[in-house]
């Protein structure tokens, strides 16, 4: 035997000899594994405790301030104001909370993710009225104009980080670590439905739509990328194509400057009714038909956590490479 195969033969068999000895070892010492378990889980139960806090005192600073600015400013200034509290929250809740640097923000491949959330949001509201137009649903009237769409560009992006952060860094991210992704993703959808239910126009079922096609939607795009940009970018560029580029409601919303105008005829079903297209069925199933596709390549790419109780079982969360 030659002496490189000879070397060859030894890079191969340490590893494998390794290997056969931890076997070994964990047989005959049966409670390690257990004993590494137990405390993987309580490491885990402690940062969902102080995530929990993290998001109850962040959650409690928005709900606050919008009580101080209610009758005080306008709308569009109350959600630029609460997106910068709830950052900085997030920022210093992380550092003094949790004791975390937190990777949701991470620059590195924030372009490529921001660029297919926007994309993504965008085209799925525009297929939306598309759809609606080859029904005769809806009808477009005239050109609006390009005054105010500024403002639109700001109330729809304060709207998607204050959510974005309260509802995917915080609560899902928590839940995620506490009860795995997949319960995570139903607990956090169905609260973000029923958080709509106070806008105006809302009904049982414009809050039913809103959980199954953005609750879903926003957190597969959280949880494929295990950061914000994404979905950030897709809430944004939903509701600025709703409220500023067809000039629909937005959630029930107020009416915003916009570059086109047009009206919805025909069943709430398919128009939303006065919650605006969002509660529209056409909607639900565009957004929830996406949503279930990033889950599923979401699984696929093993980005899934299990519940806490399993996590010294298995490693979680593949983040993604760039």
């Amino acid at each position: 035997m030659r002496h490189s195969q000879f070397r060859t033969d030894i890079d191969f068999a340490l590893p494998l000899y390794a290997q056969t000895h931890m076997t070994t070892m964990d047989a005959m010492n049966p409670g390690t594994k257990a004993s590494e378990s137990s405390q993987s889980t309580r490491t885990t139960g402690k940062q969902v405790l102080l995530g929990l806090a993290s998001f109850l005192l962040s959650f409690a600073l928005v709900i606050g301030l919008a009580f101080a600015l209610h009758g005080r400013a306008s709308f569009v200034t109350q959600e630029a104001l609460s997106a910068v509290v709830i950052t900085a929250a997030y920022f210093l809740s992380s550092h003094w909370i949790e004791n975390r640097r937190p990777p949701e923000l991470n620059l590195r491949g924030a372009a490529l993710e921001f660029i297919t959330g926007l994309a993504l949001g965008l085209g799925l509201f525009s297929s939306t009225m598309g759809i609606l137009w080859c029904m005769g649903i809806y009808h477009p009237l005239s050109w609006g104009t390009f005054t105010g769409l500024g403002t639109g560009a700001v109330f729809a992006a304060s709207a998607a980080i204050v959510e974005e952060i309260l509802f995917r860094a915080f609560l899902f991210r928590v839940l995620s670590m506490a009860i795995g992704t997949w319960a995570a993703v139903l607990i956090t959808a169905a609260f973000f439905g029923a958080m709509h239910a106070a806008n105006p126009g809302a009904t049982l079922s414009s809050s039913a739509a809103i959980a199954l096609e953005a609750g879903v939607l926003l957190a597969a795009a959280y949880a494929i990328t295990g950061r914000l940009w994404m979905p950030i970018a897709l809430h944004f560029g939903w509701n600025f194509a709703e409220g500023s580029l067809f000039g629909m409601s937005v959630s029930g919303g107020p009416p915003l400057p916009t570059f086109s105008h047009g009206s919805l005829n025909g069943s709430a079903l398919f128009t939303g009714g006065p919650f605006g297209p969002e509660a529209s069925i056409v909607a639900v199933l565009l957004c929830l038909a996406a949503g279930i596709l990033l889950l599923w390549q979401t699984a696929r790419s093993q980005r899934t956590q299990p519940p806490m109780w399993k996590h010294g079982s298995r490693r979680f969360f593949k983040s993604p490479k760039y």
